[in-house]
């Protein structure tokens, strides 16, 4: 019984980042982004909705193949999340 008390402690280490953290990680990749490609507005950054939507966006306003975008994007985002 101890090993199955203590499974959901270990689960529970390994959790996803707090919001706090994620909100953060999210500012400072948004603010990467607007320094990259200038183009977009303040409002356009914060409606991007992920990654995907990043590279459509990028693709359109750019006029860039969608491949090179998403090149760029993970470039850019080296793994992170958006």
């Amino acid at each position: 019984m101890t090993n199955a008390e203590s499974s959901p402690n270990v689960a529970s280490a390994s959790t996803p980042v707090k919001p706090e953290m994620a909100a953060g990680d999210k500012q400072a990749i948004m603010k990467e982004i607007g320094t990259k490609w200038d183009k977009f507005s303040e409002p356009e950054l914060s409606a991007i909705k992920g990654k995907d939507d990043l590279i459509a966006q990028l693709s359109a306003k750019y006029h860039m193949d969608r491949v090179v975008a998403q090149r760029d994007v993970d470039a850019l985002l080296k793994g992170r999340h958006i």
